[in-house]
């Protein structure tokens, strides 16, 4: 090599370096101006119907279920864990949706139900955000609910009784009872719905245990058809439910025998990740779903991808596929 070849070498060096510098300058400058979230399309999504739609989300190992109102207005529970590929997977669902409004409900503080949500935030003009009654002192949850006081959004808890009501039906929460849950799991939001005479149930992370207080307390009799679990305007009726979101991802330690046998779902969906450590669903949980609803169908977003389930008499499940 010449000595003018070993001159040219710093040089080059240094055109290649600054170079580096200027494409990370530029990159970190248009990640200011035009969030990588802007650049995502929206998935493929059917229209919406005259109906209540539940999207049953594939974020991997956790939960994410969007309720979808007929007025294009959208309910995101829960949002998984956040983690690259789930946090773009339903960012371009949601922007699939074409809301008219977002709000955001975590039905606890574990990291795979509450974490995803802060991107939604960050992602969304997010209206209304619904905080657990019990939340934990984690990092995921601390993000969460700092993220909500920064985009200004208005924050609400949503405890038992509280209902979200619409044009032919209605969301409540069941459960948590009080603030004197001490154990997360159980302390999570428990959902009811019912639209278009088609009933759902959304149970969180809760254990065989708060399924079996909930179903002594339902069975508890206050006269006129009503039971502890709701009343008036908004009943509850667990009796032959047409879908249930498994507890806790399908453990073992949930989807209980006195549970399921009150409930007799016609449909089990199980929101679970692919190939998970914690070997969710238990085969324990599916054989007790199906002694108690022979004729039930099982959907696994771990083994279907993204499941919409439209609240309409008559409809089945629609298997969407997914990416995670």
């Amino acid at each position: 090599m010449s000595e003018k070849q070993k001159k040219k070498l710093p040089v080059r060096k240094l055109i290649f370096a600054g170079a580096a510098v200027f494409v990370v300058i530029l990159l970190a400058l248009l990640e200011l101006l035009l969030p990588f979230d802007a650049l995502l399309p929206g998935l493929a999504i059917p229209p919406r119907e005259d109906a209540v739609r539940l999207h049953f989300v594939d974020v991997g190992q956790g939960d994410c279920i969007i309720v979808e109102f007929p007025e294009g207005d959208i309910l995101v529970v829960d949002g998984g864990s956040g983690g690259f590929r789930s946090e773009n997977h339903l960012i371009r669902y949601i922007k699939g949706l074409h809301p008219t409004s977002v709000s955001v409900m975590a039905t606890h503080s574990d990291a795979d139900h509450c974490a995803g949500l802060t991107y939604v935030l960050r992602a969304f003009d997010v209206e209304r955000c619904y905080m657990p009654l019990i939340p934990a002192d984690t990092e995921e949850y601390r993000d969460f609910a700092g993220e909500a006081e920064a985009e200004g959004c208005e924050v609400l808890p949503f405890t038992r009784y509280d209902v979200i009501a619409r044009d032919g039906g209605y969301l409540t929460c069941i459960s948590p009872r009080s603030q004197e849950d001490s154990d997360n799991d159980d302390a999570s939001t428990v959902l009811y719905l019912s639209f278009g005479g088609v009933r759902a149930l959304l149970c969180g992370d809760i254990s065989a245990q708060r399924e079996e207080l909930l179903a002594r307390e339902y069975a508890l009799p206050l006269g006129d058809g009503e039971n502890v679990l709701g009343r008036g305007e908004y009943p509850v009726r667990l009796e032959d439910i047409d879908l249930v979101k498994a507890a806790h991802h399908g453990s073992a330690n949930s989807s209980s025998e006195e549970w399921l046998s009150l409930l007799r779902p016609r449909t089990l969906i199980v929101t679970c990740g692919r190939g998970n450590s914690y070997r969710h669903p238990a085969e324990d949980a599916l054989a007790r779903f199906r002694a108690a609803s022979p004729a039930g169908e099982i959907y696994r977003t771990d083994e279907l991808g993204d499941i919409i389930f439209t609240m309409k008499e008559g409809t089945a499940p629609i298997v969407l596929g997914g990416e995670i």
